[in-house]
């Protein structure tokens, strides 16, 4: 995986992705994250936006063509090492089940666990922020326990509480702010995952890894 060149489409005239085919893996994400740090160093490279196994690099295309973009890519991914970011380690408390988490009981009977059993999998887990998208502060996480993954609900909730702790699929993650969401709700956090007038908008960043607590559970 890692040594595959990622395929590269250009966004307008502006912008270019750079993606890896599927699966998403932590090593092919550590190795988005080393081309962006490359890519900031490159004349006429303005943002970076990485996503799930790809990479969105916004250019001047004044000051660099896009097949030049497109080259420098090519030449430097090869010669990147699937590093890790220097992220924090931060510990989430949640309220599972209840009106808190009002899908643990349809997780639970997806998996052909109990309740509990779903809470004491998903909170004993590690799991790593690969990114932040879709909604701000809102963080995509790997390390979601395989036979907790469940598929997202047939009928999207028009208004998921903030805060609220889901999964979907083979992701687990938190809502920062209320919005539409079809994931599977068990649990809320007390803590504020986005504060546009903090110095750091976003509780969680790439590359941090993360530790659910269970501060208590309505079976």
């Amino acid at each position: 995986m890692s040594t595959a060149l990622p395929r590269l489409h250009p966004l307008g005239d502006a912008a270019l992705l750079c993606e890896l085919p599927a699966p998403a893996t932590l090593e092919a994400q550590q190795k988005i994250w080393a081309l962006s740090a490359r890519a900031a160093e490159w004349p006429g490279v303005g943002e970076m936006l990485p996503g799930m196994n790809n990479l969105t690099l916004c250019f001047d295309p004044e000051r660099i063509a896009l097949a030049e973009l497109e080259a420098q890519v090519r030449d430097a991914w090869p010669k990147l090492k699937a590093t890790a970011i220097a992220g924090r380690r931060i510990e989430i408390p949640v309220a599972y089940g209840g009106e808190d988490g009002p899908d643990l009981h349809e997780v639970a009977r997806h998996t052909g666990l109990t309740a509990q059993e779903v809470v004491r999998r998903h909170s004993q887990a590690d799991y790593l922020v690969y990114f932040l998208g879709f909604l701000p502060g809102f963080a995509f996480l790997g390390g979601l326990p395989p036979e907790l993954s469940t598929p997202r609900r047939s009928e999207p909730r028009t208004a998921v509480p903030a805060r609220s702790v889901g999964i979907g699929g083979e992701q687990t993650g938190i809502y920062p702010l209320v919005s539409p969401g079809g994931w599977q709700l068990i649990g809320r956090t007390p803590l504020e995952l986005f504060d546009p007038e903090a110095e750091s908008p976003t509780l969680l960043r790439p590359g941090d890894s993360v530790r659910f607590v269970a501060e208590s559970i309505t079976a």
